[in-house]
């Protein structure tokens, strides 16, 4: 595939370890601030009740949207400054 850059296998595997650290950090955010928004400080039952399940679902349903969001948003800066980098220099 020309102009893919091609890794060796220990480029692989940086990269693969960097995107499990991303994941985790994200899956962490995701759950510490869930928690904080969506569960009282205060246990009242081993359970989560309905209105905590809802609120959590809810939560993360946004975080995930808003990662995608932030990701693809990414996508199009870098896709847009790589066009800007291959255009010849008209002077």
């Amino acid at each position: 595939m020309a102009g893919l850059p091609q890794f060796n296998e220990e480029q692989i595997k940086l990269l693969q370890d960097i995107e499990m650290e991303m994941m985790t950090d994200m899956f962490h955010r995701m759950t510490s601030v869930c928690h904080k928004k969506c569960i009282p400080p205060k246990y009242t039952t081993s359970e989560l009740s309905k209105g905590e399940s809802v609120c959590i679902d809810r939560c993360i349903a946004k975080y995930l949207d808003i990662q995608e969001r932030i990701g693809k948003k990414l996508q199009q800066i870098s896709l847009q400054e790589g066009k800007v980098v291959e255009q010849p220099k008209l002077n």
